[in-house]
């Protein structure tokens, strides 16, 4: 058998080949009302290819849940693997098909992510004139907007202080494809940068500033980041998707349209389990 037909039937030089399991998702909310909304739109497919948990609110708490359930699968992978067996069902039994998957060992600790990508999903403010209240985000980046100094100057990032970054860039194609599949769908759905903060935005000089701070700015959240520097240090892709509620500036609970973002979110998810298993 020549080399081409070995690659056709998926055998090596010694018999065919492990089939390969699909790729798994791990999608983080904040709450639990957020998490709902996405399985409702993930349907029946959740169960076999998306792992959803509430990570809790705000950055800490999420980049915390987000990197132990990115650890204990991967660990679970290593285990299933060594005894020649698959990881037991369900994030809470920490899922994993590790030989799968597209990230390479995380350094240092002999295991391999047992999921392809992380995605942050859940409602938050929208920046007007760039993402109205009903409509959809989904970033190019996530930067934690209020993670730095204040100066004589003014305010210096954590990258002007030289002691890291506040940036981490969404999955560039997976993140162009969602857009325009959503667009197709009739969604309102924008680009640009979800800027993170510990604590949201309630007057229009704060807003002002978070924009001057970072100019592409569409929406306001208080996880994305988070989640995104959890996969980061597991090698894993990550993706912010964001059902704008309510408008950055000056609160005003009574304008805020909670369940129609959390419809919109629940729509989103549809689309995003289509862009991932087509």
């Amino acid at each position: 058998m020549n080399e081409h037909n070995q690659a056709v039937n998926h055998t090596g030089p010694t018999g065919p080949a492990p089939e390969k399991a699909a790729p798994r998702v791990l999608i983080v909310t904040a709450v639990d009302a957020e998490k709902e909304a996405v399985l409702r739109g993930l349907g029946d497919h959740a169960a076999g290819m998306f792992d959803v948990i509430a990570g809790g609110v705000g950055p800490s708490a999420v980049a915390a849940s987000t990197a132990a359930t990115l650890a204990l699968a991967a660990a679970a992978g290593v285990q299933a693997l060594a005894q020649g067996a698959t990881a037991p069902d369900g994030p809470d039994a920490a899922q994993s098909s590790a030989a799968s998957l597209r990230p390479g060992p995380l350094a240092g600790t002999g295991l391999t992510p047992a999921y392809s990508l992380v995605v942050s999903a859940g409602i938050g403010g929208g920046f007007p004139g760039r993402a109205d209240v009903g409509s959809l985000v989904v970033a190019d980046a996530m930067v934690a907007a209020d993670l730095g100094s204040q100066t004589p100057d003014g305010f210096l990032s954590v990258d002007e202080l030289g002691f890291g970054s506040s940036r981490v860039a969404a999955d560039a194609e997976l993140a162009a494809r969602l857009r325009h599949e959503l667009q197709r769908a009739g969604h309102a759905v924008s680009g640009g940068t979800a800027v993170t903060v510990s604590t949201a935005t309630g007057t229009a000089e704060t807003a002002a500033e978070l924009l001057r701070r970072v100019p592409d700015a569409t929406a306001e959240g208080m996880e994305g980041f988070g989640v995104a520097t959890a996969a980061k240090q597991f090698g894993v892709p990550a993706l912010e998707l964001r059902a704008i509620s309510n408008a950055v500036g000056p609160r005003d609970r009574d304008a805020w349209r909670i369940k129609d973002a959390l419809d919109a979110l629940q729509a989103a998810s549809s689309i995003l389990r289509e862009v991932l298993t087509s």
